[in-house]
């Protein structure tokens, strides 16, 4: 990669998660494009690993190991980092889980309180411990990795669904508050992208042929398909985008979405049959 291709050379990023999947491949791609990264993840030989990977490609990064749905451990980590760095250019939340999907009716109030924490809590106390900072300099970009299914109907866990859904509007709410103060504010709404959290092409193994039904793309989707709109969006290349929840989905909200499977008994979003 030439330097003048570089598009975020000199700046500082945070990606919480971001020792592997989704977050991973944006904090190798941000470092490739001359950032230097914050990663922040609860797992700290996964994180030590992709700042391995990282410098072996000459790129800067920093791992923190780092729980975001701990409120006062954020804090001291949004402190650490601006005390140390001066600013923050870009954050991208990454951190999210399904946990177990759970029908609404057999659900309980404390499956609602972990998915808030993993899901949503986090995004507010990450996001309000780097903002100030970047209203303060007049410049930024925050990024919300959420869900698909916070963009359309969720039946297999509703509450999941409304969470992603609330930070989807989140996103769009804090864009226009904060955009005179030159900050902008982006989601990205994945589905079907194969990490650790959800191994997609063990699932689809013997059913390959079946892609072209399950995403009007025809293909699995990668982690680095995130990582480039994350890098579109975190760039001067998006200056004029902000308040907008892009779906990474292969086509899977505009083409269809959850069905109910009379021979599992359950909803489906890959039909292996009429």
């Amino acid at each position: 990669m030439r330097h003048s291709d570089r598009r975020l050379d000199g700046r500082i990023a945070v990606v919480t998660g971001g020792g592997a999947g989704i977050g991973g491949a944006i904090a190798r791609r941000f470092a490739a494009h001359g950032a230097a990264v914050e990663i922040a993840e609860v797992d700290a030989a996964r994180g030590a690993d992709t700042v391995r990977a990282i410098q072996a490609e000459g790129g800067e990064a920093r791992a923190h190991a780092l729980d975001v749905t701990d409120g006062a451990a954020v804090g001291r980590f949004g402190a650490e980092v601006l005390g140390r760095r001066g600013r923050v250019d870009v954050l991208v939340n990454n951190v999210g889980h399904y946990l177990e999907a759970l029908p609404f009716r057999h659900s309980r109030p404390e499956h609602w309180e972990a998915l808030y924490s993993v899901n949503l809590r986090h995004v507010f106390a990450v996001t309000h411990a780097f903002l100030p900072a970047m209203v303060e300099r007049g410049r930024g970009s925050i990024v919300n990795v959420h869900s698909v299914e916070g963009l359309r109907g969720y039946p297999p866990d509703p509450v999941y669904g409304a969470f992603k859904a609330a930070v989807a509007h989140f996103t769009t709410c804090l864009a226009v508050e904060v955009g005179r103060k030159g900050v902008r504010v982006n989601g990205i709404a994945p589905d079907l992208i194969q990490t650790p959290q959800v191994d997609y092409r063990a699932a689809a193994a013997g059913k390959e042929s079946l892609w072209e039904v399950w995403a009007p793309a025809g293909r699995c989707g990668e982690p680095d398909d995130v990582a480039d709109v994350a890098l579109f969006l975190a760039s001067d290349e998006s200056a004029f985008v902000t308040g907008h929840n892009i779906p990474v989905d292969g086509g899977t909200r505009a083409g269809g979405g959850w069905y109910w499977s009379p021979a599992k008994r359950r909803w489906v979003n890959r039909p292996e049959s009429p």
